[in-house]
């Protein structure tokens, strides 16, 4: 056989790897999207989290590429009775499971965020 099959094989599996791994959540979150000329406000479910993004059941028909805009609070974390209100873009569905990408996180939800995820259970 050709030196090249193992090559391809590997690269499937890299290409399911994972930037960063995904925590257990388990909170609220509010999903805008427009749907025609107004903006659609869902109550959701979010199941995971990661650096990147964040895994929300919702009961909904979203496109992969769709941007929307999230609201959460980060349970048990300092600053959580202020909702975190950030951009992304849907990456993946399965059913009613999202997995978004956020867009717009600042510096300092970044770093609330990964002191957040080092409490929680990894699912990765």
């Amino acid at each position: 056989m050709s030196a090249s099959t193992p090559k391809s094989a590997r690269n499937q599996i890299d290409r399911r790897r994972r930037r960063h791994p995904r925590y257990r959540a388990d909170f609220r979150v509010t999903v805008s999207y427009l749907l025609g000329n107004h903006y659609q406000k869902l109550a959701g479910h979010g199941r995971d989290l990661s650096e990147a993004g964040i895994g929300v059941l919702l009961p909904a028909e979203l496109d992969g590429g769709e941007v929307a805009g999230l609201s959460f609070s980060l349970p048990g974390s300092a600053g959580s009775s202020v909702p975190w209100e950030v951009r992304a873009v849907v990456r993946y569905r399965r059913g009613y499971h999202y997995g978004f990408e956020f867009l717009s996180l600042t510096g300092e939800q970044q770093e609330s965020l990964k002191k957040h995820l080092k409490g929680l259970e990894s699912i990765d």
